[in-house]
């Protein structure tokens, strides 16, 4: 009879699972004792079994009880998170008990029930966004998981029951069409400047635009790396080109610009519109 492999076991459930588990799929006492003494297979806790590879942020989790919460369980959703703290952030749920005492990290005690392997839910990985990251990060995620279409309609109105009520506004104020948190970022921080923007606006013979503000003035928030940005370098300048020649003025801003300097960011602006360059000409 062919022996069941731990590893491999542990592979197709998602690197992390409970003895149950792996015995339901044949995995026997003596392969578990024999994977975790080669060291293929870690054990963080009484009857959870890791595979060797699996992050430390994730084992540290299981070893007191929880899942990763906050910023580690937003990207693990594929959400984009501005800031990802650099303490453990771990997730307990409603039932949760500490199986010991932790001095380095987090514990998030929002109701739900923890699964072995799996990351906090996204509604409460948004939630522990916004009380441990501010609303900017926040605000980023969320726009993140509806552009994903990630974030069930019971799972938004949980949300928006739980966030504090100062934060409440942003769940009306977020979209789906965002194409980046960067561009989530640049929307929120004009809105709270009293600017107002037109987002992803179609221009004849230019194309799909970030921002229009006004009739003329369009802003553009680069977010992609540098090889991808000098690969694309031409494009932009052609677009930029034919949004001149249409009769718009184009600002264009990258990732650190917009999040390492932002005061150079808004008095660009500002300049543009105390200029006028916003409005149309008067026929």
């Amino acid at each position: 009879m062919s022996i069941v492999r731990a590893p491999v076991v542990l592979r197709s459930l998602g690197r992390m699972a409970r003895t149950s588990e792996l015995h339901a799929r044949g995995v026997r006492h003596a392969e578990l004792a024999r994977a975790v003494h080669t060291g293929e297979v870690l054990r963080p806790r009484q009857g959870v079994y890791a595979l060797a590879d699996t992050s430390e942020s994730w084992l540290h989790a299981a070893s007191h009880g929880g899942t990763v919460g906050c910023g580690a369980a937003a990207a693990a959703h594929g959400l984009w998170v501005l800031n990802v703290p650099t303490d453990h952030h771990v997730w307990m749920g409603t039932a949760g008990t500490p199986r010991s005492e932790c001095r380095d990290c987090v514990l998030h005690w929002d109701e739900g029930h923890v699964r072995v392997g799996e990351p906090a839910p996204v509604a409460n990985a948004l939630l522990q966004l916004a009380l441990c990251c501010g609303i900017e990060c926040f605000f980023a995620a969320l726009e993140s998981a509806l552009r994903k279409s990630i974030l069930s309609p019971g799972a938004f109105w949980w949300l928006r029951r739980h966030v504090p009520l100062s934060m409440r506004w942003l769940l009306a104020f977020a979209r789906a069409d965002a194409d980046s948190g960067l561009e989530s970022i640049l929307r929120l921080r004009l809105h709270l400047l009293g600017i107002i923007v037109r987002t992803q606006v179609s221009i004849r013979q230019v194309g799909e635009v970030d921002f229009v503000i006004g009739d003329r003035l369009i802003i553009e928030a680069d977010g992609r790396q540098n090889h991808e940005r000098e690969k694309e370098r031409d494009k932009d300048l052609r677009r930029d080109a034919a949004a001149a020649a249409a009769g718009y003025t184009t600002l264009r801003f990258s990732y650190a610009l917009i999040v390492n300097d932002w005061a150079l960011v808004i008095a660009a602006i500002r300049g543009a519109i105390a200029r006028d360059a916003h409005l149309a000409p008067a026929s």
